[in-house]
């Protein structure tokens, strides 16, 4: 708060005036003539007399009893007398309005400061020079600055201090454009000079917009006015210069003072530290040390944070000592420090260590040691410190339960998510956007996306965190189209960042959504956020996954390509089955001295996998760790699945036995897939009973053993497998497609009978089920019943209508390309062969497991 010379009263604590403090019979006295005295005047009222006919000893009475109640610090009864005093028209002096004033403000009086300025203001045309300066002190101390204003407007004359409070007022609001006005004011129409407390308050405005040319300029007045050697205006010039960035400048002022407190030393350092110029400033804490100068909290606070940034755990385990040995590790602020230091260093254990030697902890202590956790990857500890915090009856604030939603949100537990969303609208937490944000994360990754959605609608002002997170949650939950919907409309508002993009760039992934994928290509291009970043890769992994390689090969060739480029690529020509391709692009990655990792090696093998290269795939396997990479469970699951596919079901059945690590249901499931494919019941029956010791809740695997049985006819075993999974509650996604025309995605379900083209879509079907029908194919070929039931649920056939609408809808000739949730079963893979024959069109079916190229009658995959 600003101040002139004279003395402003700010913190006037009445209550320390001894005279007044002593319970006498003097002070009983004035109390009883007090009371004397209102009983007089309010007789005398009810006598119908005229106030303004009492003596003025009567009006000089009670202004000294207002003025001892104000010194006593009864604000109740002094508002109680100068409301009688008011009643019986006895005027009020300046000075005891002035106590009375100063009363409120110290008291925080807010409702009973504005009752005594509309008193004063309704006998009063003007405000004398105290008064209002009281006024000003008073609204500005409760952050009414609109009366602050007014009371401005209405002083017959203003001195230094008057502008100094106002000045200060906005700037400490932040409403820096209004306080550098107000100074500019002062100087060309007040005709008042600035002293050595306006300057602190123009300059920290000046560091506050940041302003370095407006900051210059009142450096300049300083020099003019003579105050270039006190200390105070000197510190605030080091810390405008800092806080606009121009470390140099506040280098060249202290280095020009020819005396420094702790503040100075301090404003300088933590100067440096907010420019990220650590060094810099690590090195002035030591020259301070040689110097002599000791440091403070704040000092030991900034250099803690220093090491934080630095990432030097050397350095700060010897800040840690220096703390020890300077007495500084008693003070929870250091502490807290020191806890985030090590924390955001990786060293959670260092971290533990101070923190259970804290004699107190506050909410800070414990939000850190959450959020460390969550940062460091260690959820379960975050919620265990959590419970702590709680049995320690703290009460979190809203970052510490965003940071124990994040760990839920890691975990998949719903529960405590569940429970911290109770406590989060009982504390009223729930109306910061960041717990919001981290409710819809949460619900979303644990598979809740309605409500993530009910959480969503009720934000009052969503921010992109917001958006970006219900945008990448209905992706996550496969509600990709609404995903697209949400992101349009976003863009109607605010501005996507990368992050936003990457998640809309992955549901048109999903659902083969080309055309809105082009659309953010372009705002990307447009705008150039994100391209030096990791949104290139999510474009190059869009055009993939919709099937537009050569694209994809020119955006690979066109940026600079990281081992996640490479990846991408050489998953792309793998799901495609095309094994030469995927060897040779690993060979030129090897040859532009991008290092493989063990996404590549799965992608690598993969490739070898579905091209029946086995002696290559087995080569890439053991020459892994030349590249540094250790085979992981993934990469023996990829070898069981080489040798599986190639049918050498015994050998990966050894390969399994001779494993170093035990295998999970990964492994075993790659073999009951070979089993399916080359129907082995024995083994398949083995492997799924693996299966099912560790993984009882996947899904997939049930449907692996059930195509198994129904392969080999055994259609008893098939039903005892469907009502295992109806006794798990498991069940199996209904079967949607995706085909995009004109720009447009539209979706169809295995059951569609809504579809305002439906009839259209079935005749143009049974017209090609005649046709196969008149050629010795039939739609369901030998099938039984059982087996047409099982392709209905595991398949759905929800292709065949997305074809059916794509040949309705697009000229002749035109390609179609279609995203399925599930895998194509033998019967629609037959049916969608013939189809490309007859029109003579080629088809792309993106299913769950592979990628399907059908023209003229022949499809990529082999069969």
């Amino acid at each position: 708060m600003a101040s002139s010379s004279q003395t402003p009263h700010f913190h006037l604590n009445p209550e320390k005036s001894k005279p007044f403090q002593r319970k006498s019979r003097n002070h009983r006295n004035v109390n009883f003539q007090w009371n004397f005295g209102i009983r007089k005047l309010i007789l005398r009222k009810s006598q119908g007399l005229s106030v303004l006919s009492s003596s003025s000893s009567s009006t000089h009475f009670s202004n000294s009893q207002l003025h001892g109640l104000c010194a006593n610090g009864k604000l109740d009864e002094a508002i109680k007398l100068v409301t009688s005093m008011r009643e019986l028209r006895v005027s009020v002096d300046e000075d005891a309005f002035v106590a009375l004033v100063r009363l409120c403000e110290w008291k925080r009086a807010h409702e009973e400061g504005s009752k005594v300025y509309d008193i004063a203001m309704g006998s009063m045309s003007s405000l004398g020079v105290e008064l209002g300066n009281a006024f000003l002190a008073m609204f500005v101390r409760f952050g009414n600055l609109v009366d602050a204003w007014y009371v401005f407007g209405k002083m017959s004359e203003r001195d230094l201090f008057s502008w100094n409070v106002l000045v200060g007022g906005y700037a400490k609001q932040g409403y820096f454009d209004e306080a550098m006005c107000l100074y500019h004011r002062m100087l060309w129409v007040g005709g008042v000079k600035p002293d050595v407390y306006t300057f602190p308050c123009v300059l920290r405005t000046c560091g506050g917009i940041p302003d370095l040319a407006r900051g210059r300029e009142v450096h300049v007045h300083v020099v003019r006015f003579g105050y270039e050697l006190e200390i105070d205006v000197v510190n605030a010039l080091i810390t405008m210069y800092v806080k606009c960035g121009d470390v140099k400048s506040a280098r060249l002022v202290f280095d020009r003072m020819p005396r420094r407190d702790l503040i100075s030393w301090n404003a300088m350092i933590s100067g440096y530290f907010e420019n990220g110029m650590c060094c810099e400033g690590l090195e002035l804490f030591f020259a301070m040390r040689g110097l002599s100068v000791d440091p403070d909290l704040m000092t030991m606070t900034s250099i803690i944070s220093a090491c934080e940034l630095l990432g030097d755990g050397r350095l700060g385990r010897d800040i840690h000592a220096y703390v020890i040995t300077s007495g500084f590790a008693v003070d929870m602020s250091v502490c807290n420090s020191l806890t985030q230091m090590y924390l955001y260093a990786g060293s959670w254990r260092e971290a533990e260590k101070v923190f259970s030697r804290m004699g107190r902890k506050d909410i800070v202590s414990w939000t850190t040691m959450i959020s460390g956790y969550e940062f460091n990857f260690l959820p379960g500890k975050a919620i265990d410190a959590y419970r702590m915090m709680d049995q320690d009856c703290v009460k979190p604030d809203e970052i510490a339960v965003a940071a124990v939603l994040s760990a839920c949100a890691t975990l998949g537990d719903l529960d405590t998510g569940v429970e911290l969303h109770k406590l989060a609208i009982k504390a009223r937490l729930v109306s910061y956007v960041i717990v919001a944000n981290n409710l819809i994360n949460m619900y979303s990754k644990c598979k809740c996306i309605d409500k993530a959605l009910d959480v969503f609608h009720n934000i009052p002002r969503k921010n992109v965190i917001s958006w970006t997170s219900i945008i990448a949650g209905l992706r996550l939950n496969n509600r990709c189209f609404e995903a697209l919907i949400f992101f349009r409309q976003m863009k109607m508002t605010l501005q996507p960042n990368a992050i936003t993009l990457t998640a809309a760039l992955a549901a048109c992934a999903r659902i083969g959504a080309l055309m809105c994928g082009k659309e953010i290509h372009a705002h990307v291009l447009r705008t150039g956020v994100g391209l030096d970043d990791f949104l290139p890769n999510a474009l190059l992994d869009m055009y993939v996954r919709c099937g537009r390689m050569n694209i994809a090969w020119n955006l690979f060739n066109s940026q600079k390509n990281d081992v996640s480029s490479w990846n991408i690529l050489l998953t792309g020509y793998s799901e495609r089955g095309q094994g030469s391709v995927v060897v040779e692009l690993f060979d030129r990655m090897v040859m532009s001295r991008v290092r493989p990792d063990e996404i590549t090696f799965i992608s690598l093998l993969c490739g070898c996998s579905k091209s029946q290269m086995v002696k290559e795939g087995l080569i890439y396997f053991s020459r892994m760790e030349e590249y540094g990479v250790t085979p992981n469970l993934k990469h023996y699951a990829c070898v069981v699945d080489l040798l599986g596919r190639a049918g050498e079901l015994e050998e990966a059945h050894s390969f399994i036995q001779r494993m170093p690590v035990v295998p999970d249901p990964a492994v075993w499931g790659a073999l009951l897939n070979a089993c399916r494919i080359h129907r082995d019941i024995k083994l398949g029956e083995l492997s799924a009973k693996r299966i099912f010791e560790l993984d009882k809740e996947s899904v997939g695997y049930y449907i692996l053993l059930c195509n198994l049985y129904a392969d080999c006819n055994k259609w008893r075993d098939v039903a005892r497998v469907r009502r295992m999974m109806k006794e798990n509650g498991l069940t199996v996604d209904a079967g949607c497609s995706w085909v995009e025309v004109k720009g447009k995605v539209h979706a169809f379900l295995s059951d569609d009978k809504y579809h305002p083209q439906i009839k259209e879509i079935n005749t143009v079907l049974e017209r090609f089920y005649e046709k196969m029908s008149e050629v010795g194919i039939t739609k369901t070929s030998s099938m039984g019943e059982a087996e047409i039931s099982r392709d209905e649920i595991f398949c759905g056939h929800s292709e065949r209508k997305a074809i059916a609408f794509g040949l309705i809808n697009t000229v002749p000739g035109m390609p179609i390309w279609l995203t399925k949730n599930l895998s194509m079963c033998e019967s629609c893979h037959d049916t969608v062969k013939f189809i490309s024959k007859t029109v003579r069109r080629e088809i792309s079916v993106r299913d769950a497991e592979h990628f399907h190229h059908f023209r003229d009658g022949e499809c990529s995959c082999g069969d």
